[in-house]
């Protein structure tokens, strides 16, 4: 695994960042606890036929009509890494991962 970006807490205990990369729409219920808890303002609430094809929306005849909405990254460049939205995500929507090191 190439270096990736890493912090130390007040403590001196190293820590790997781990930043957002993906939001799986067809499992989020556009709950907002995610952004609620997102100290940067990184994501949005935006329609489902937004992120989502008809198609896509179809194959899951499990999600709920009601909620039309889901969240998505809209400053992905404004994380910090610190992973509080997966933490209070109901249902698991979020992909994270280290940031490599610049050469």
């Amino acid at each position: 695994m190439s270096d990736v970006v890493t912090g130390v807490t007040a403590g001196g205990t190293v820590w790997t960042p781990t930043f957002v990369k993906a939001i799986d729409p067809a499992r989020c219920i556009g709950c907002g606890r995610c952004f609620k808890v997102c100290p940067r303002d990184v994501f949005d609430l935006v329609d489902r036929g937004d992120v989502m094809s008809e198609e896509e929306i179809d194959e899951f005849e499990d999600l709920d009509e009601d909620n039309a909405q889901v969240m998505t990254i809209a400053h992905a460049n404004d994380c910090i890494g610190c992973s509080a939205c997966s933490r209070v995500c109901p249902k698991s929507c979020f992909t994270h991962a280290p940031l490599a090191v610049a050469a």
